[in-house]
């Protein structure tokens, strides 16, 4: 990792905790990408997000009321359910049914744990973890261990296992293969999906952000010119901004209702 490229965050979290980190890297037997900066730019935003969730929520926690709820808290209650219906807790009973609050809290933390991911980005000197493939594969390795995990509680190994093999028992074997496949092909689904969309939103947002910067500077040479084409140093960035905060929320839901059907799946007693 070059000096360069290593965020301002990143060189704090590791003047904090390079000396653990090395230590943990020799008990594994493996050899970080930097000596100086073992823990990696994502790994260091994840730690930050995490850190801010956790200081968020006991925040948000002392302040709850039922009588009178503020602000943050009617938020946080749209996001898990609202008149639109695409609420966390909306999803999970339209899609799955009765039985459904069990899975909040695990799909509500994954949910949220993307949404803050990806708007991270927005903030000057940080980036979304997201935009990092091995974040991405984490959350998705996550839900793909959980719901089937949830379909063997549900349905027992003997009765889960037959959903792999079709309602024709002559092409069951083939059937499994297919079905193996299959859900192979969602944890990819997943993981590309919002690394490669969040990836590209970073490279977008950057590049014209790098854009705007040669416009100020240009339009503030020419004062003729400032006339015409001062509202650009402030209309692209703030385009930008809003286009990668709708990135941001669409890929965010696209990673909650994608987990909740692939459990409503898992859990269904026919398949």
């Amino acid at each position: 990792m070059g000096e360069e490229q290593v965020l301002g965050i990143t060189k704090l979290v590791n003047w904090l905790l390079a000396k653990p980190a090395l230590a943990l890297f020799g008990l594994l037997h493996m050899q970080p990408a930097s000596v100086q900066y073992p823990i990696p730019n994502f790994f260091a935003m994840e730690l930050v997000v995490f850190l801010f969730a956790i200081i968020f929520f006991l925040w948000l926690r002392a302040r709850m009321s039922v009588e009178r709820p503020g602000a943050t808290q009617q938020c946080m209650e749209f996001f898990l359910s609202n008149p639109m219906g695409v609420g966390v807790k909306d999803l999970l009973d339209d899609i799955i049914g009765p039985g459904s609050e069990k899975h909040l809290a695990i799909i509500g933390s994954i949910a949220m744990f993307v949404l803050i991911s990806n708007f991270a980005g927005l903030v000057p000197g940080f980036m979304s973890p997201t935009a990092e493939k091995t974040v991405p594969l984490a959350c998705a390795a996550v839900v793909f261990l959980y719901y089937h995990w949830q379909g063997l509680s549900h349905l027992g190994p003997i009765g889960y296992a037959k959903t792999f093999m079709g309602p024709v028992k002559g092409i069951s074997p083939a059937m499994v293969i297919v079905e193996a496949v299959s859900h192979l092909g969602r944890l990819l689904s997943l993981t590309v999906r919002l690394w490669a969309n969040m990836m590209v939103g970073e490279m977008l947002y950057m590049l014209f952000l790098g854009i705007t910067i040669v416009l100020v500077v240009f339009v503030g040479k020419h004062s003729v010119l400032g006339y015409g084409l001062g509202f650009l140093p402030v209309g692209i960035p703030m385009l930008f901004i809003i286009l990668h905060a709708f990135e941001s929320i669409l890929q965010a839901f696209i990673f909650t209702i994608l987990p909740i059907v692939y459990l409503s799946f898992a859990v269904a007693e026919e398949h």
